[in-house]
């Protein structure tokens, strides 16, 4: 059976070329593991805006906060890895 797909939310804004690394970088490691990405203008949302104005990207694995501004393609990986591992060992 294939492990469920990790959930994937990345809060960006149009131009954010910080927000388009990341985004990269999620697609690129998608041939590794099970992901799904969605990605959340945070443009569109008043109050998302508020929160996240400054801090984007934000990447959410699972709806747990996990990367801010940047990451590298490693770090990802093991965040994703660790995520995967934590599934497998506590069934959530």
């Amino acid at each position: 059976m294939s492990a469920q797909p990790l959930r994937l939310e990345l809060y960006t804004r149009p131009g954010c070329h910080l927000c388009d690394e990341l985004k990269m970088l999620c697609e690129r490691l998608a041939g590794e593991f099970p992901i799904r990405l969605a990605e959340v203008n945070i443009e569109t949302d008043p109050g998302l805006r508020a929160r996240y104005d400054q801090e984007i990207p934000v990447l959410f694995i699972d709806g747990r906060k996990a990367v801010k501004y940047r990451t590298t393609e490693d770090g990802l990986r093991r965040l994703f890895r660790r995520r995967l591992l934590f599934r497998r060992v506590f069934g959530a």
